[in-house]
């Protein structure tokens, strides 16, 4: 017994020796890792790494140029650089391929070789990390693995020439075009080339940037939730809360006008109601668009008085309520079905109107299930996209939901106030069937208690 002890204590002295090793290798290989992390300015425009004699300013990416003529002049596609040459590095992505021009009197001056790997490295690693904090949408740089490195500034690969620095005028290019002159983004061009976007930098001396003090994650949500345009969500909520009112008393009522019918009246008259359920959101905003525009007369009135339907905040309650009323109407009409009928029929002899018998017994009696469909439409509502941007657009502060903003936020290459919005919507949305579960469950066992 006691040596099967012994045994076990050796083995765990040795497995907790073993795991502080790999701890310690694989700390040490971080802090390695890391050490070789750019550290970037606060505005995130300039980066350097620590050991390396140089660092990156005033950086930019350009994701469009132009392909018109210069000056009456065809240079091939352009991108506008400014107005000094000779200290900019231009790095120009095309066909999968970047090719990274170092300005060789910025690199003498730097005591530079643009053929040294460990520069090559320390540069890449730079302009990759500035990329992708600047990147708006599209490809990332460190994505791209055929990377080539120069300092010509005529750069001619497979039938293209890359021509960096070239003034023209008052201003400086960077400049993709054939090696005969020829347009090579032209699709049937025999070298065609597509350059996806340009970045650059001016290359300075190591202490010419000043890093920003890191910061713990409470300053960066801090500063996040600061500088977020909070416009979304207000203008979700005021859109949500107006539409739910309209579709809650005109669920009921439709619910309420439908049980009263019957055979193939009732059955075309559910069909209508329901339909927006089952349509694709954008159908619904193609037909919206349609119908309050100028084609037709009802849409013609409310343009000519001033109080347009399209493209403003009422449009967003339209979409709302269109998508989120069948919820709703399903909801009601389902539990004025399951009323006892003899309950309704003994209320009509004691002489009760219609109304008093929908007021006093029927939404009392049905109360639980039209909660449940005024949760589930509100949720609806606040989720609703196409229909939405088809009737009321993308206006910042107007019409702009949080689910119209994801979309453009996401578009735009702000993926975490994309992220922060669909948390929002996560959130609600898991309140909101669990709000419908416990009210479930509270209903259930208070019909077990009365039975």
């Amino acid at each position: 017994m006691a040596k099967r002890r012994f045994h076990i204590c050796l083995t765990l002295f040795f497995t907790a020796i073993l795991c502080i090793l790999i701890s310690f290798s694989g700390a040490r290989a971080f802090a390695e890792e890391t050490a070789n992390e750019p550290e970037t300015t606060e505005d995130n425009t300039g980066a350097r790494i620590v050991d390396a004699p140089f660092a990156l300013s005033d950086f930019s990416r350009l994701q469009k140029g132009s392909n018109r003529e210069i000056d009456g002049a065809y240079y091939g596609y352009t991108y506008l650089i400014g107005q000094e040459t000779g200290k900019t590095v231009q790095v120009i992505s095309a066909n999968n391929k970047a090719i990274v021009y170092v300005p060789e009197n910025a690199a003498n001056l730097l005591e530079l070789s643009v053929t040294d790997t460990s520069f090559q490295a320390n540069l890449i690693a730079c302009l990759n990390h500035l990329d992708a904090v600047n990147n708006s949408g599209g490809l990332n740089l460190e994505n791209i693995k055929d990377v080539i490195y120069t300092s010509e500034k005529r750069y001619e690969l497979d039938g293209v020439a890359y021509l960096f620095d070239q003034k023209i005028g008052d201003n400086v290019y960077a400049c993709v075009i054939g090696v005969n002159g020829e347009d090579v983004t032209d699709s049937e061009a025999e070298h065609y080339t597509k350059p996806t976007f340009l970045d650059e930098a001016n290359l300075v001396k190591y202490d010419s940037i000043t890093i920003g003090a890191e910061k713990n994650w409470f300053q960066t949500t801090g500063e996040f939730l600061a500088n977020l345009d909070w416009s979304p969500l207000w203008v979700t909520l005021k859109t949500t809360g107006v539409a739910i009112v309209f579709i809650f008393i005109l669920g009921l009522l439709a619910a309420y006008f439908a049980l009263s019918l019957s055979g193939r009246l009732r059955s075309v008259l559910d069909s209508i109601f329901t339909i927006p359920m089952v349509l694709p959101p954008t159908v619904c905003g193609f037909i919206l668009l349609f119908l309050c525009g100028r084609n037709t007369h009802f849409g013609e009135f409310f343009i000519n008085i001033g109080f347009p339907l399209i493209f403003s905040w009422p449009a967003t309650v339209i979409a709302a309520v269109v998508v989120a009323f069948p919820l709703m109407y399903r909801s009601a009409l389902g539990a004025f079905e399951n009323l006892d009928p003899n309950l309704l029929n003994s209320a009509k002899t004691l002489g009760w109107s219609n109304g008093k018998i929908f007021v006093k017994l029927m939404l009392p009696l049905s109360w639980s299930s039209i909660a449940a469909g005024t949760v589930l439409s509100f949720a609806r509502a606040l989720g609703e996209f196409g229909a939405t941007l088809f009737l009321a657009g993308n206006y910042v502060g107007i019409t702009r939901t949080i689910p119209i903003a994801i979309y453009f936020e996401w578009m735009n290459g702000n993926n975490d106030t994309a992220w922060f919005w669909t948390g929002i919507v996560i959130a609600v949305s898991f309140l909101v069937i669990l709000f419908i579960n416990i009210w479930s469950n509270r209903t259930v066992r208070y019909r077990r208690t009365e039975d």
